[in-house]
């Protein structure tokens, strides 16, 4: 009992003499020191942060930098250059850049990495080529993120073929990853053919390899090939992931192959992947290409956790399929769920009402986007003109092209003419084919458009000047072909 008191009473006594309680001056002229935080620790702090997008404590971390000094370390200069860029903050990524000292191509990557990553291809080349001049030694994946920026830009195929000699000349041919890239870059180009002659080169091949190769295949219209290479790879020694299947899914709605989509998606349910938004997208797409409408809102109403992607798609193929009303009630069901819609979404809303004559709803949907901030572009002034020129308002629909602030493509002057010819618009159309004979000059249809309309109008002189300079000029319409 006695010993009892004794602890109890040298208890009382510490806590009575701790100088945290008693407002000691010593321990408040000189406080414990705390732990500094090391290098490591602020690259491992602002890699969390990176992934868990929390700008604000990045910033934090990032003044924990400058206050102990860690500015020079490239491996933080790193870090925060990755970390701006995963924020979108591209500038301050720059600023990161351009004050570290010492740069080695682990930051040029990182920093070119970021820029593509964030849209800003050209500027990712410009610094590529800055790295260049200055002797830095690139490794696989500044090539990699050259190659990412390249698809960035328009004109990609001649600068995509100099980085390839560039990878061959410095000895990285081999690199499966890089070989990838290279598969991604040209198949992006429209150059399905080089890719595939990589594809065969390649003396190592992966998963991510044979997907790159179906995915050219599926972007670029050849859904034939592309079910062909994924029948070898299911009877070789590969076998389908979360990325293959969408590009065969693609191919089958190409082709309009229901069998083979019903396939696929049986294997998606095998992996246990429907609830992946991406497949359930890419379902819906499917499925209405093919004419299965019910079968994508099937697959739509199953879905949990839709996402505004999910939405769209439905609304796209309702559109696409002839079901306008189903597509603009569905489109005001997506609104008060509370989802934004994007260009795409509106563009499918604006074609619906082409399609079912909703006229007067197709200008308020129009003007309804700059109520999400949206400005409107090609796509959504082709639709405009288009429901104006069906309509019978060639003037209107005229003006629009004249006053829009893109400049009109061939679809759209196309789609116009037919117009013309549709309500006898003679002065209209003639200004229209015109423009169209100097963007698409070996195009037959435009010719025999405005032939057609000058026949209508009883001007058989002017069709037969338009016949003999179509001879003039040794255009002739390209011959119809069955599927059959």
């Amino acid at each position: 009992m006695r010993a009892c008191r004794g602890r109890v009473a040298r208890r009382h006594l510490h806590t009575y003499t701790d100088p945290v309680l008693t407002g000691s001056a010593d321990y408040h002229n000189n406080p414990p020191r705390r732990d500094v935080p090391t290098k490591y620790d602020l690259c491992s702090r602002l890699t969390s942060c990176s992934n868990t997008l929390s700008p604000h404590l990045g910033r934090q971390t990032h003044t924990q930098v400058v206050k102990y000094g860690h500015e020079p370390n490239l491996f933080i200069a790193c870090a925060l250059v990755g970390m701006y860029s995963g924020f979108g903050a591209v500038c301050d990524a720059r600023k990161v850049f351009d004050t570290s000292q010492n740069r080695d191509e682990v930051i040029w990557t990182a920093m070119m990495r970021g820029l593509a990553h964030n849209g800003f291809g050209r500027e990712a080349i410009l610094l590529f080529k800055n790295m260049l001049g200055l002797d830095v030694r690139p490794n696989c994946v500044t090539y990699v993120c050259a190659l990412s920026a390249c698809t960035l830009l328009g004109c990609t195929f001649e600068l995509a073929t100099l980085l390839h000699a560039h990878v061959v000349k410095l000895g990285f041919g081999v690199n499966c990853f890089l070989t990838c890239a290279l598969v991604d870059c040209y198949s992006k180009c429209g150059r399905v053919d080089l890719a595939r002659l990589l594809f065969l080169a390649a003396t190592e091949r992966d998963n991510v390899l044979v997907n790159s190769m179906i995915s050219g295949y599926s972007q670029n219209g050849c859904g034939v090939e592309a079910l062909r290479f994924f029948i070898e790879m299911r009877n070789g020694y590969f076998s389908p992931t979360d990325h293959t299947l969408p590009s065969i899914l693609n191919a089958c709605g190409s082709l309009s192959l229901l069998e083979q989509g019903t396939q696929v998606h049986s294997l998606i349910i095998k992996m246990g992947t429907e609830s992946n938004m991406f497949s359930v997208s890419t379902l819906i797409d499917m499925y209405s290409k093919c004419s299965a409408t019910d079968k994508a809102r099937q697959v739509f109403n199953e879905a949990i956790n839709k996402n505004s992607v999910a939405w769209t798609s439905m609304v796209t193929g309702y559109a696409y399929s002839g079901q306008g009303i189903d597509a603009l009630e569905l489109f005001d069901r997506m609104i008060a769920a509370g989802f934004t819609p994007d260009h795409i979404c509106f563009t499918s809303v604006l074609v619906a009402c082409n399609h079912t004559g909703l006229f007067d709803k197709g200008i308020e949907y129009f003007n309804k986007m700059r109520d999400y901030r949206l400005q409107p572009e090609l796509d959504q002034y082709a639709c405009l003109v288009d429901l104006y020129a069906r309509n019978g308002k060639l003037r209107k629909a005229m003006e629009i092209i004249e006053t829009m602030p893109c400049r009109a493509n061939a679809v759209i002057l196309s789609s116009f003419l037919g117009s013309c010819k549709v309500y006898g618009e003679v002065e209209l159309g003639k200004e229209a084919a015109h423009r169209l004979f100097e963007m698409e000059p070996n195009n037959a249809a435009h010719y025999l458009t405005l032939a057609s309309i000058y026949l209508q109008a009883g001007l058989p002189s002017e069709a037969a000047r338009i016949r003999k300079l179509m001879n003039q000029k040794a255009i002739k319409m390209t011959r119809g072909r069955s599927w059959l």
